[in-house]
């Protein structure tokens, strides 16, 4: 078990920490024994730990206790002995070499973390705020110069490891369920229904301008095939007749969409309300942000993608902004779904730093606004659906690869064999790491005059090919919300024997979670060897880790003692 010493006001970051990291912890109790010490804190206790981690930008009183000379302090990036390299937003303390610590972290040419072994314990001094650290990633988010570290989940990454090289046995319950590498969820955002809808306006002429000049400059730079660029002049000349009703409108996105993801559930996000540009917008021409249709318009399609076991959201207008609108935006699409437990994801992915709080008081299950309109990657660090800093119940599902980021002038502006490179390192570390891959294709991007269709199937087809869980956005934030109530209770026998009890009061889960046992080093078949046994569990059950026996058995009466999750 974890005990932690937090500084105060890291309460939210601590518990929400170990709800990504799921494993057992509690708040540090003074006078009990503990696998691990975790602190933050400046003023460092006697700790009776086989592990103590200390934490933190400034000199503690373990420093002079275990011949830590901290040097300097900095910013910028860490990197470890196997290669990661991990983003620090906060300050950073370095330390002076010496010849009893082992240095496990570094930046640049200084130290920045080292590990101290004594006959009692093993002793970890890491030069900035773990826990800071989650609150900036959960909050503020990275910068684009970091978008494709999944730092959140490096931060795991490394404590597990860390652990394991400290001689610790534990329990996991990590972010994939049983059978799985990985979670995805395909997700749309309808911006449009078809051309149909604009005669003459910016959206009409700014399809014309790309479909003729921007197609022959694409085929300059070599970013359009020939045979893409004469489809886009006969578009372009078909579009008369496309408003006449003379010709199929080859912006419908439905139809193609439910071919290419056949047997797969998708998250549609719809618009409540046409020509409404929205309030309090900061971007360019705010007024091009209102839609020609909205999602009473389209009854059939809405039956359609229901039937077919697609959910449907709400693309948000105000509702990032305000508390009653974002209340009519939701009620505008449960009327049409009958469902209560609704999603969104904001238009133009509008946020501010009040936003999960008024989508939260406006009764939203989740949000998925959470990523960047000018790269991909890992805008809070983690696929990892998480709580909110300040949030009570609503759940965050990070978007991580997005159309108009990858292949826009203005964006990255990459070759398809340069997207699919940053769309194979995303799907890498998916598989590494766990956790909910969340891809954004818009409704008109299969179509002239984007034809980014033969891209998106191809990737596709490339997440079937994993072994991965396709969930809609809702069934994804779901299993994670139960994963998330799982508790763990530490279980005293009268014999002393210290347990572990896994409690879990909710509807069957499913897919079922994982109950990783990880065995530390020297533990295996030979020594220097790490095994990990995982046991699916569907929480229909109580269960028990037994510290002494190393296994995970069918729960025994015993006493319990809760502690905080």
């Amino acid at each position: 078990m974890i005990g932690v010493i937090a500084k105060p006001g890291q309460t939210a970051a601590v518990e929400e920490f170990f709800q990504l990291f799921k494993t057992p912890w509690e708040s540090y109790r003074e006078g009990r024994s503990y696998d691990v010490v975790i602190t933050a804190a400046e003023e460092v206790p006697h700790v009776d730990a086989v592990l103590l981690i200390v934490f933190g930008s400034n000199p503690t009183s373990a420093d002079a206790q275990a011949g830590v000379v901290p040097c300097s302090k900095r910013r910028g990036s860490v990197s470890d002995s196997r290669g990661s390299r991990l983003p620090i937003y906060g300050e950073l303390l370095t330390f002076k070499p010496a010849a009893v610590a082992e240095t496990v972290l570094t930046i640049e040419s200084a130290v920045a973390g080292v590990r101290i072994h004594s006959s009692d314990r093993t002793l970890l001094r890491l030069g900035f705020d773990l826990f800071r650290e989650v609150e900036h990633l959960l909050s503020v988010g990275q910068p684009l110069e970091n978008a494709d570290v999944p730092t959140l989940e490096l931060h795991i990454a490394m404590l597990r490891d860390w652990i394991l090289d400290a001689g610790v046995r534990f329990l996991e319950i990590p972010p994939v369920p049983a059978g799985y590498d990985f979670a995805v969820c395909l997700t749309h955002d309808i911006d449009f229904i078809g051309i149909r809808d604009h005669k003459f306006d910016h959206t009409m002429f700014g399809f014309l301008y790309r479909a003729t000049f921007g197609s022959v400059r694409d085929f300059a730079r070599k970013r359009m095939s020939l045979g893409r660029l004469l489809r886009n002049w006969r578009a372009a000349a078909s579009l008369p007749f496309v408003h006449l009703g003379l010709a199929r409108d080859f912006w419908l996105p439905f139809e193609w969409y439910l071919r290419v993801e056949k047997n797969l559930p998708a998250t549609y996000f719809l618009i409540p309300f046409k020509k409404r540009a929205g309030e309090n917008v900061a971007a360019n021409h705010p007024k091009w942000r209102a839609t020609a249709y909205d999602i009473t318009d389209i009854p059939e399609w809405t039956s359609e993608l229901t039937k077919e076991g697609c959910e449907i959201g709400v693309h948000g207008i105000d509702a990032w902004h305000s508390v009653g609108k974002g209340r009519d935006e939701s009620r505008r699409i449960s009327e049409v779904t009958g469902d209560l437990e609704i999603g969104v994801r904001m238009h133009w992915l509008q946020q501010d730093q009040n936003t999960y709080r008024i989508l939260e008081e406006a009764g939203y299950a989740y949000d998925s606004t959470a990523g960047y309109n000018d790269t991909v990657g890992y805008l809070s660090g983690t696929a990892q659906v998480f709580r909110p800093i300040g949030a009570k119940s609503l759940l965050e599902l990070p978007m991580h690869i997005q159309d108009g980021a990858l292949f826009y002038p203005q964006k990255l502006d990459l070759s398809e064999p340069e997207a699919w490179e940053r769309c194979e390192a995303l799907i890498q570390n998916a598989c590494r790491f766990g956790g909910t891959l969340t891809v954004l294709w818009h409704d008109r991007s299969h179509a002239p005059e984007r034809f980014w269709g033969d891209f998106y199937e191809r990737l596709v087809e490339r997440l079937k090919t994993c072994r991965s869980w396709f969930g809609t956005a809702g069934q994804a934030v779901n299993w994670f919300r139960q994963r998330r109530e799982v508790a763990f209770e530490r279980v005293e026998s009268n014999d002393g024997t210290l347990r572990t009890r896994i409690r879990y009061s909710g509807n069957v889960i499913e897919p079922p979670l994982v109950l990783r046992r990880h065995s530390a080093d020297g533990e295996g078949e030979s020594a220097g060897t790490r095994k990990a046994v995982d046991i699916p569990w569907s929480g229909d059950k109580e269960m028990e880790f037994r510290r002494s026996l190393g296994g995970i058995v069918d729960t025994q009466p015993a006493q319990v003692s809760s502690f905080a999750q």
